[in-house]
């Protein structure tokens, strides 16, 4: 294994994969987990004339950063590999694909689509395959795609199949699952086994020399005191008040606090009432009230000017829109206090003190020079976006050569980011004409990223995983992860909490690995078993469900206004996902926008986002 660049600790966790079983391989973030899977696959097609495998990620920049950086530099010169994801013409023949190569790298998406279609030179069959590695697998759970995959797999093992691939699952920490007990700690660790039908393991021998490789960055906790005074928050309470009083809900409807995610909830659940009711006061004064409840949460986060600037825009197009009394009071509740907030949001005496906490810790690392490099992590796009113009118009961080971008998860929208670009800000600061990116949780999981030596969690919520995979990018040496946080605030308590399921999870783990083999196979057994029967009853309960109605009974109507716009037997369902309605008269009901950044399918092309001609609005909903 010399040549290949395997550290002991790799070797010793692959040993189980190379004798065929099935396993799931524990490592921290920059463990070398894919390396590890690279060499298994190397091996498995040595040994197994005519074998096939597949390399299944959860997300679609995984697919090219997989085989560019590892499998086809090893693999490539002596087999045929091919990466396949939604955005590229070979998934429409993905089982011809299968076919004429040896390893596949795909989205899982993708070959769930193809287990489920069965057009010839599209179906493929789980026994084509003689070894699947599915990276993060700690997805494995629940209704996610991976578990879909693995139910079939599961499903078919217990009724005796035996052409059936080998496993090999790759994760940094499959979690607690939420729970707090070691009981329950253990029970999911073997639930994640059971799904992946695969035992864990994990570096025993070579324990100290992985530590050594992935050293622990210096994690502290820099804390700043509440805000004495917050005026531009609360005329936002005030201003949030108006509209429940002018919704008189009653003692039916307690209201959580303002600015929370909670309260942001409790709005939500207003809004589907009022879809649900055709109740438009209802359903129009709850997506209003999370407006500004949304600002509540930017203020608290970064500045007032940002919050400020969130509702200014969210109002920019209401007065055109406005179409009865209900409009007309929230419009012009916002414009009545339009100045006000404007005044209010400049005034520096009232700032967000997390900002200078944060400015800081930033020039504590930078200002020393040489080549620092650092992640700011925050939990939305909007955040990072007005983290970002900070960054960038800050004088001091500025002359300390911060050279800052944002990255986000790919998609469609203003916020959103192509796969080329999320690649192009990578490489860059790969490169070094970036050293900061700031960054929703896509660069927790899986991104190639160099070393780097700041790692800043800001007004983050997280589980133990997403925590466990924020601070293993903080790898360099004699490194920082910092947290910025309010004395006495949630993100403490949870930083805290994390750091306890951690060290729950390591144990529920070496709990498992302790079981014998006999007693953890009956586990494992019971668990697909039950497992399987529950799937099944589900299924049934869907099945009873979707009768109830007849499509043609189905109504769709505007969310906004609630104009009836279609039927369900208009609703056509393409590549077994995306739902078109095919009734020509639809164009009737709504007005075209501009062109939307979407992939182009099979046998049509994406046209322009469109909203309800009579309000404007953009989103449908069904009314049954």
């Amino acid at each position: 294994m010399a040549d290949f660049g395997l550290y002991e600790y790799q070797e010793e966790v692959v040993q189980r994969a190379l004798r065929g079983e099935n396993i799931i391989i524990w490592l921290p973030t920059g463990g070398g987990k894919t390396r590890a899977a690279v060499y298994v696959a190397k091996k498995h097609l040595e040994n197994n004339p005519g074998a096939k495998v597949a390399v299944l990620v959860n997300k679609v920049h995984l697919v090219d950063q997989h085989y560019n950086k590892e499998f086809n530099p090893y693999l490539g010169r002596d087999y045929s590999l091919v990466s396949i994801s939604g955005d590229c013409d070979q998934k429409d023949f993905f089982g011809s694909e299968v076919k004429n190569s040896d390893l596949v790298i795909c989205t899982a998406q993708i070959l769930e689509n193809a287990l489920t279609n069965q057009e010839e030179g599209k179906h493929v069959e789980l026994s084509q395959f003689t070894l699947l590695i599915i990276d993060e697998c700690h997805h494995t759970h629940k209704e996610g795609v991976y578990n879909k995959i693995m139910a079939r797999y599961v499903a078919q093992k217990l009724k005796g199949e035996r052409r059936l691939p080998q496993i090999l699952g790759l994760t940094a920490s499959p979690g607690t699952g939420g729970t707090k007990s070691i009981k329950g700690a253990v029970e999911h660790v073997l639930q994640i086994c059971a799904n992946l039908d695969s035992v864990i393991v994990s570096s025993k021998v070579y324990a100290h020399e992985l530590k050594k490789k992935v050293p622990r960055p210096r994690k502290r906790f820099d804390i700043v005191d509440r805000r004495p005074q917050d005026p531009f928050g609360d005329h936002l309470k005030f201003m949030m008040q108006f509209i429940h009083d002018f919704m008189a809900l009653g003692p039916d409807f307690p209201v959580r606090e303002f600015g929370t995610q909670e309260y942001e909830a409790d709005v939500v659940i207003l809004e589907k009432k009022g879809v649900t009711d055709r109740n438009r006061l209802l359903s129009q004064c709850a997506l209003h009230l999370r407006q500004y409840n949304d600002a509540l949460l930017i203020n608290d986060t970064v500045r007032m000017v940002d919050a400020f600037r969130v509702l200014e825009s969210y109002y920019s197009t209401k007065s055109s829109t406005a179409m009865d009394g209900t409009d007309f009071f929230l419009l012009g509740l916002y414009q009545e206090n339009e100045v006000e907030l404007r005044k209010l949001s400049g005034d520096a005496r009232f700032e967000n003190p997390k900002m200078g906490k944060l400015q800081n810790t930033l020039l504590e690392q930078f200002d020393q020079g040489g080549n620092s490099r650092g992640i700011l992590f925050s939990k939305t796009r909007k955040s990072i976006c007005c983290l970002y113009d900070w960054v960038s118009n800050n004088p001091a961080l500025q002359r300390a050569g911060i050279r800052a971008a944002i990255l986000t998860g790919a998609g469609n929208g203003i916020n959103y980011m192509t796969q080329n670009e999320q690649k192009d800000t990578i490489r860059n600061f790969r490169l070094g004409s970036l050293n900061l990116l700031i960054s929703t949780s896509v660069a927790e999981e899986g991104l190639d990223i160099p070393e780097c030596n700041l790692v800043v969690r800001y007004g983050l919520l997280t589980n133990e995983i997403a925590q466990q995979q924020a601070s293993g990018r903080a790898r360099a040496s004699d490194s920082v992860y910092s947290v910025v946080a309010q004395a006495g605030g949630r993100e403490v308590r949870r930083e805290l909490l994390n750091e306890c399921l951690e060290d729950l999870t390591g144990r529920a783990i070496g709990e498992v690995q302790r079981m014998e083999p006999r007693e953890f196979q009956m586990k494992i057994t019971d668990l697909q078993t039950e497992a399987l029967l529950t799937r099944q009853l589900a299924e049934q309960l869907k099945i009873k469900k979707r009768s109830r109605f007849n499509a043609a009974t189905v109504q769709l109507s505007c969310r906004g206004c609630f104009l009836p716009v279609a039927l369900g037997n208009d609703i056509k369902v393409i590549e077994n996902a995306h739902h078109v309605n095919i009734n020509p008269d639809f164009e009737r009901y709504y007005k075209t926008g501009g062109q939307p950044a979407l992939k182009t399918f099979e046998d049509w092309e994406p046209g322009r986002v469109i909203s309800c001609a009579a309000c404007g609005r953009v989103r449908l909903t069904f009314n049954l």
